[in-house]
Order: C-alpha cells, then structure tokens, then sequence
C-alpha cells in the first residue's frame, strides 16, 4: 500500500510541475479543451454553492476563513470580496505564487486573502470557517479520518468539505479511465464513502447541515457543510 507520505510528496511534484499547467488553466478564463472546459464548470458550481450558503447565512463580512488548498484562489478571492478575513494555503508553491498575483491584478479593496505553501497536516490556528474543497481526492480512506479530525481542530463553527463519492457507478467509471481522463494528467484519485466521511465528522462532533452534488460529464463532487452538534 502506498503511504500518505508518498501520496503527499506525488502531489506536491505534480501541481509544481505539469499539473500546475493544466490546473491553473481550468481554474482560470483562459482556452482549455472541452474536458477541462467541463472540469472547470464543475468545480465552479462547487465554488458557487459555497459562496450561496455564506450569502444565505447573512454574508461573510468578518468572519475568519481557513481555504486549506486553495489553489489559485478560486474562493479564497471571492470570499475575501465579501468581507471575509481568509487564510489560504495549498501544498503547491505556483498555485500559491498564481493565486497572489490574481489578487494583485485585481487590486482588491481592504482586506486580501494571505496565501502560504503548506500542506493540510502542518495547518495550525483556529478560524470560524474551515473550508476544504476537492482535496480529499488526494487522500485514501483510511487517512481521510485523519484529515477531518485535523481541520476540525482549526474550525470552531463550521467546517465545509468536498469529495469524489464512491459508488457503484463512479468506480467502474475511474476504473475505465472516464472518471479522470488521461492517466498522465492526473495524480491518484481517491473515491470516498459519504458514509465513512459523515461519520468522521460526526466522531469530531459535527453534524450536517447542509449538502449539494455536483455532476458533469467529467467531475463529480459531493459538497458537505458541517456545525457543531450541540448547536
């Protein structure tokens, strides 16, 4: 079986590597192919459905945010458009040098979103909101656990994460190389059981309060939003 360590140290290379091309250009407005047109698309409506709840819940303004790997700062910018006071990191030093400069183009008024190269285990301080989008993807099963329990130490109300359901369908689809096209494009891809993730939270005291699915014909997400169960 492979280790987390190796799992870490392959993603880290990729998205320094080619997988910054690639991604950087999916999470951007620039040309991309239809798959990664899709791809994009996908991940927007994640990103989307993220920014609808702050807006239901009366907006953002002041709330401290953790965005544990942001990328190029496809939520942390909006978030921090809204008034949030966020915190950004990703394993990935272009994704985090990427997403610096589109704050600096945008020239954003008040308070900015402060990015740092940091992978999730060595995330530290306590935030209102930790927020933790398709990133579970890199992670196994069995070290997902870990990953909950650890951003649930850093959040203190809520904590939002997305992931790459496993079932049936979804299996067969990754096994046939649909789910992830192209097996040079991509790093490992983990499916997860919403059980086993819903689980997770419930052991470090959340429960659900709200969920949304994402599907195209390339990218699939389930997006979960998490409070304290005594409240």
């Amino acid at each position: 079986m492979t280790s987390a360590t190796d799992d870490k140290t392959i993603v880290r290379d990729y998205f320094n590597a080619q997988g910054f091309e690639r991604w950087s250009r999916i999470y951007g407005d620039g040309q991309v192919n239809k798959v990664q047109r899709d791809i994009r698309e996908g991940h927007q409506q994640t990103v989307d459905h993220v920014l609808y709840w702050f807006k239901q819940d009366g907006n953002a303004e002041g709330l401290s945010v953790c965005d544990a790997g942001c990328g190029v700062g496809s939520l942390s910018i909006p978030l921090a458009m809204m008034g949030a006071k966020v915190s950004a990191s990703d394993i990935s030093e272009k994704m985090v040098t990427e997403a610096t400069e589109r704050v600096k183009e945008l020239l954003l008024p008040g308070a900015v979103p402060t990015f740092e190269a940091k992978d999730l285990e060595a995330l530290d301080g306590n935030y209102h909101t930790v927020i933790c989008l398709d990133v579970l993807i890199h992670y196994p099963q069995d070290k997902a656990g870990d990953m909950i329990a650890h951003l649930s130490s850093l959040a203190e109300e809520r904590l939002i994460l997305s992931f790459a359901p496993k079932n049936p369908f979804y299996t067969v689809l990754k096994r046939i190389g649909e789910f992830f096209p192209g097996p040079s494009k991509a790093t490992r891809a983990y499916l997860h059981s919403e059980a086993e993730i819903c689980a997770a939270l419930k052991a470090n005291g959340w429960k659900i309060k709200r969920k949304e699915f994402t599907a195209t014909q390339f990218y699939f997400s389930r997006l979960l939003e998490a409070v304290k169960a005594s409240d």
